[in-house]
């Protein structure tokens, strides 16, 4: 080995490591400034008794809906009213919806789309067809959107709405439980959310001059509906495939005041099944959140090949060694802090450099599959590439 690869090596694997060590601490200081609405000194109720309307989009649901309606239907806040809207499903998706609304009129509203209109997906278009129902007749102080395949604790609401109305927040996000059912999913599941935090630093989601870290979640994201009509709601964001996200980083890019929460078991999503179920549902994801372009795709694939494999690599020289150590140890310190919100069992951390390859295919399958395909199909309906890299519309919520 000449003296130049030596130095080039050995200089990469220390800046490598001191990156990860800086993200280990501070997010060892920082994670503990978020609030844990389970504590004890969280167990409140919101003052004002706010109204809330929880609106559940659902497609082919029939597995899950059910019980997600149900969990929702058990919450101790008074002031609330679901709206459940079947989305063209072809399952007893509907028969459900209509069941569970006879049963509780008067908390539960079924409302049925047949169509899709052009230049609309269909969850953001379930979603805004419900919103615009339920501010013109409930007039509700707050909107939640959610997923159809979400469980919910009886106090989430509550205890959501207190800390919302504590903190004047314009959108509150209460980061979900994340359930694994198999050893492929923890590993996964695991990684992903380590890796969260380089793209997001929840703790400085509360700071509006931290623009980048913006938050959105589809199991849970709590907007005033005042806000939510400035923005121009969904109707914003027609083609938007992580339309979460998006909402989310539309709040905090426009001044408005945004928290976020942890509450171990609070909300509950089984994401998808097996580690097949998870890289088939990122290859719709990954690409878009690059914005469909080729070339950040491959510079992530290249950041987390450099950042995330290349360190286990190290450990075979000698030169690299200790620095591919302090690596992994802190590596594995992120996996543990992580593993107190997921629940998910830090022990995974093993498997790092295996997850991490997994996520570079699924990054590069993503990008290939979408410009080949031309689009992206999602729950049975095709979206064409070029409508969804064309900017968020920016109309009013009326059109």
């Amino acid at each position: 080995m000449t003296q130049a690869l030596h130095y080039t090596l050995t200089l990469s694997a220390w800046f490598i490591a001191l990156l990860w060590i800086w993200k280990a601490l501070t997010s060892a200081i920082g994670l503990r400034r978020i609030p844990d609405l389970t504590a004890p000194e969280r167990n409140l109720t919101p003052p004002t008794n706010p109204s809330i309307t929880v609106i559940v989009p659902a497609r082919n649901e029939e597995k899950n809906i059910g019980a997600c309606l149900n969990s929702l239907l058990q919450q101790d806040h008074p002031n609330l009213h679901l709206i459940a809207i079947d989305d063209r499903s072809t399952d007893s998706t509907g028969a459900i919806l209509n069941t569970l609304a006879t049963q509780h009129p008067d908390k539960l509203t079924a409302l049925h789309l047949t169509e899709l209109p052009t230049g609309w997906l269909g969850k953001t278009h379930a979603m805004a067809y419900a919103a615009r129902h339920t501010i013109s007749l409930h007039h509700p102080n707050y909107l939640l959107f959610t997923d159809a395949d979400i469980l919910f604790r009886p106090e989430t609401l509550r205890l959501a709405l207190a800390q919302a109305v504590a903190t004047q927040a314009d959108h509150f996000v209460l980061l979900p439980t994340t359930l694994s059912k198999s050893a492929g999913e923890g590993m996964l599941l695991s990684y992903l959310q380590v890796m969260s935090l380089w793209a997001v630093r929840p703790w400085r989601i509360s700071d509006p001059k931290a623009l980048r870290d913006a938050v959105g979640v589809g199991a849970f994201n709590l907007v005033c509906t005042t806000v939510y009509q400035q923005l121009g709601g969904f109707e914003a964001l027609r083609m938007e495939i992580v339309e979460d996200l998006a909402l989310g980083t539309r709040i905090k890019r426009q001044g408005f005041r945004q928290q976020v929460a942890t509450g171990p078991g609070l909300v509950r999503v089984h994401w998808a099944s097996g580690v097949s179920g998870i890289l088939n549902g990122m290859t719709k994801n990954f690409f878009a959140i690059f914005r469909y372009n080729p070339v950040l795709a491959l510079l992530a694939s290249l950041w987390t090949t450099i950042f995330c494999i290349v360190p286990v690599v190290f450990l075979a020289l000698p030169q690299t060694r200790t620095p591919a150590i302090l690596t992994l140890l802190s590596v594995a310190l992120l996996y543990v802090l992580s593993s107190r919100q997921s629940k998910v069992s830090p022990w995974y951390a093993v498997f790092f450099p295996i997850s991490a390859t997994l996520i570079v295919y699924s990054i590069i399958r993503s990008m290939i599959t979408t410009l080949k395909n031309g689009g992206v199909t999602w729950r049975g309906t095709f979206y064409p590439l070029s409508e969804l890299r064309k900017k968020p519309h920016l109309t009013s919520p009326q059109s």
